[in-house]
């Protein structure tokens, strides 16, 4: 759960955002604000200068087959096993699933929940909407682009966000799934709180 109203980062830290496909930029531009130090990461030596990362929304089925095709996949799990705090929206939570629904595609299998993809329909159907999330006072605003949401949740699994009845936010250890995109925004209250997880050992 997040345990603040107002979030104040005491940890010194750098958030790599994956930057092989997708709204990476804006990610990017989240962290500069509330001056978090961040960088791109494409390759196994960018993951290595970071603490944290955050894969952003894209195309879920063309990074997964880069991912496994170029290895960086491989050490994505292997940091997440050693404590990474790792951050998925929306194409993100995807790649983190261990289940897709209907799908046989590659997912880096840190989270233990089943997604259905483009669960709101095609990009014409994106909206925005406030989503209240466990330990915020107010709820976020969150922009919803042929989002996923979260079917089954297993153990481990605690459910952060739901709106209208789905879950669209969860949280496993240090690793974070949301549907949506709050990084479109001016809310940084879920890229603060991201940034002052403590990495595990």
């Amino acid at each position: 759960m997040i345990p603040v109203s107002s979030i104040i980062l005491t940890v010194s830290c750098c958030v790599g955002v994956l930057a092989i496909q997708g709204d990476f930029e804006m990610h990017l531009q989240a962290l500069a604000a509330i001056q978090v130090e961040s960088c791109e990461v494409r390759t196994d030596e960018d993951l290595a200068k970071c603490t944290h990362l955050i894969i952003p929304g894209g195309e879920s089925t063309t990074v997964g087959k880069l991912l496994e095709r170029f290895g960086l996949g491989a050490t994505i799990r292997a940091r997440a096993q050693a404590g990474m705090p790792i951050w998925g929206t929306c194409m993100g939570m995807i790649l983190l699933a261990q289940r897709i629904e209907d799908s046989d595609q590659f997912t880096l299998g840190l989270l233990n929940i089943t997604v259905r993809r483009n669960a709101y329909g095609a990009q014409v159907h994106s909206f925005e909407a406030p989503v209240p999330v466990v330990g915020l006072e107010e709820p976020v605003m969150g922009v919803f682009i042929r989002a996923p949401i979260v079917t089954e949740t297993g153990n481990g699994v605690s459910v952060l966000s739901e709106l209208e009845g789905k879950v669209v936010g969860v949280l496993q250890g240090s690793i974070l799934g949301t549907s949506f995109h709050p990084e479109l925004t001016e809310d940084r209250r879920l890229h603060a709180w991201f940034a002052s997880i403590e990495p595990q050992t």
